[in-house]
C-alpha cells in the first residue's frame, strides 16, 4: 500500500469492536511515530495508555466529570450521561498524548506542531493495521481535574486523546477541496 493511499483511505473511527488492542501493538507504532520531524530533537512528547477496565471506567468518569459545568452536559438526563459513561468505558485502549510545556513561545509552538506529526504518522501506521481511531480534542483535555486524574504533571499539556479500536465498517470518505483553489502563488 502507497502512503499516498494510506493518506486518502484513513478515516477517524467511532465505533469499535470489542476486540482488545495489544500494548505491545501501540508501543511498535509508537517506536516508528516518534520519527515525526521535531526540532533540536526535544522529543516533547509523552504517553498514558488507557486499557485496563477499570482505567476506562475512571477515565469515563473523569471525562464526565470535567465536562459537567458545560450546559450541554448539565442539562443532560442522568440516563443518557450514563449512556456516555457506558460508551466511553467500552473503548477498547486510548492513547492520551501528552506535551512538556515550554516557557519559550516559539519552542511550544515547534513542540506542538511536532506532536501533530506524531499523532498523524500514529494513525497512518494504525490504519495499516486495520486499527482505526479518532483523535478527541473535546473540552475535558484542558480540565486540570481530568489531567490530574490521568497522570499529567503541572508542566504539561495534553495534546489530544486518541480513541481507538478495530472496526467493522470505515465511513465513506467526504471530499476534499483541491490544492489549487487554496493555493496562492507568490
Amino acid at each position: 500500500m502507497s502512503i499516498a493511499h494510506t493518506i486518502r483511505e484513513r478515516r477517524s473511527i467511532r465505533q469499535f469492536r470489542e476486540q482488545q488492542v495489544p500494548v505491545d501493538l501501540i508501543l511498535r507504532l509508537l517506536n516508528d511515530a516518534v520519527w515525526a520531524p521535531n526540532h533540536g530533537l526535544r522529543e516533547p512528547w509523552r504517553f498514558i495508555v488507557v486499557e485496563r477496565n477499570e482505567a476506562k471506567v475512571k477515565m469515563a468518569d473523569l471525562m464526565l466529570a470535567s465536562l459537567s459545568h458545560l450546559k450541554r452536559v448539565k442539562l443532560l438526563p442522568a440516563k443518557l450521561k450514563q449512556l456516555m459513561k457506558h460508551k466511553y468505558s467500552q473503548i477498547p485502549a486510548n492513547l492520551i498524548v501528552v506535551m512538556r510545556e515550554d516557557k519559550d513561545e516559539h519552542k511550544q509552538e515547534e513542540d506542538y506542531a511536532a506532536i501533530c506529526c506524531l499523532i498523524q504518522n500514529f494513525q497512518l501506521l494504525a490504519w495499516e493495521q486495520q486499527l482505526g481511531m479518532i483523535w478527541s480534542t473535546m473540552e475535558f483535555i484542558r480540565s486540570p481535574l481530568f489531567c490530574q486524574g490521568v497522570g499529567v504533571q503541572a508542566n504539561e499539556r495534553i495534546v489530544g486523546v486518541l480513541h481507538m479500536g478495530y472496526f467493522d465498517k470505515a465511513p465513506k470518505p467526504k471530499s476534499r477541496t483541491s490544492a489549487e483553489k487554496k493555493l496562492t502563488l507568490l
